[in-house]
């Protein structure tokens, strides 16, 4: 299979009357360098992760408070600033908790021009700003799978793309939204784990796309796994393969089940079927630390 084409730009252009503009002057007597400082790095993260929104959480402040050494109290003001000067789209951040504008929008459909030549650029209905006159015609706005429950029909200001959409399309959509979620994922286990290498990537690719391991339930399993000072994939695997044979799908059930291990196993001489029904974290340590036949063999000693 071949590699998924990148969301995101390597670079971006800043207009060279950038410190001209009224606002950036606001920006800057209200709250000094630091608040261009702030600005100029909600960019970089916009456009070299989906290129063309940011999805916010509740601990980005803390992130980015780290990362430039400023209050999270500050960060919360400037976001609150720029919003409300219309530097980011307030409504989306509202009601979505996203971070655009249709600047950011507009730079985004001429950074990537070169890049749809051999295949258009998709992009979230539900987060497109720019009408349809103002689309490029190598966009292609679309409602995505993962994002059903918000999207339901496509915004009357994005008309465009928005009718029969056929078998190839659909499965444009589910690329999309897999490739999201195996860079999520990878991401996910450097931050915790380890550096992600070429099998790691694949095997990441292998349950998500053949096993159909929610990213969700992979998440909580990868963060378990740090948190329990096993930082190995072969560890996250092998809980993975549990869940899937316990019938877990969701982050929820897993806690559940793993709460439910140790009173099972102290359990174990009087009810041998209830200990089975949960996931044995510490026979998956031992497989992982002696190999199937040894741990087996340890197990009966």
């Amino acid at each position: 299979m071949a590699r998924p084409q990148k969301e995101g730009l390597e670079y971006f252009s800043l207009d060279v009357d950038f410190f001209s503009d009224r606002k950036i002057k606001i920006l800057k007597g209200r709250f000094g360098a630091d608040g261009v400082t702030y600005y100029l790095y909600l960019l970089c993260e916009i456009y070299k992760g989906h290129g063309y929104y940011l999805d916010f959480d509740a601990d980005f402040d803390y992130i980015t408070s780290s990362e430039l050494g400023m209050s999270p109290e500050k960060i919360g003001q400037m976001r609150k600033f720029l919003l409300e000067r219309s530097l980011f789209d307030n409504k989306l951040f509202q009601s979505d908790t996203i971070l655009t504008s249709t600047g950011i929008q507009r730079r985004f459909q001429m950074a990537v021009k070169s890049r749809a030549t051999k295949k258009p650029i998709v992009v979230n209905a539900k987060f497109w700003l720019l009408s349809k006159e103002e689309t490029q015609g190598f966009i292609q706005v679309q409602p995505f799978l993962n994002n059903s429950e918000k999207n339901g029909s496509y915004s009357e200001k994005n008309p465009c793309n928005s009718e029969n959409y056929d078998t190839k399309k659909s499965k444009e959509n589910i690329v999309v939204v897999v490739v999201r979620a195996r860079e999520e994922m990878e991401r996910c286990f450097e931050q915790n784990i380890a550096p992600v290498t070429p099998a790691v990537e694949r095997e990441i690719g292998v349950y998500l796309e053949e096993k159909q391991v929610a990213p969700e339930l992979m998440r909580a399993v990868i963060e378990y796994s740090a948190l329990s000072g096993a930082k190995s994939w072969r560890y996250v695997a092998a809980v993975l393969d549990s869940c899937l044979r316990e019938g877990i799908t969701t982050p929820e059930q897993f806690a559940a089940k793993g709460k439910a291990a140790k009173p099972a196993r102290r359990e174990k001489q009087t009810s041998t079927s209830e200990h089975s029904s949960s996931i044995d974290f510490d026979e998956i340590q031992r497989y992982i630390t002696y190999g199937g036949k040894h741990g087996k063999q340890k197990e009966t000693m």
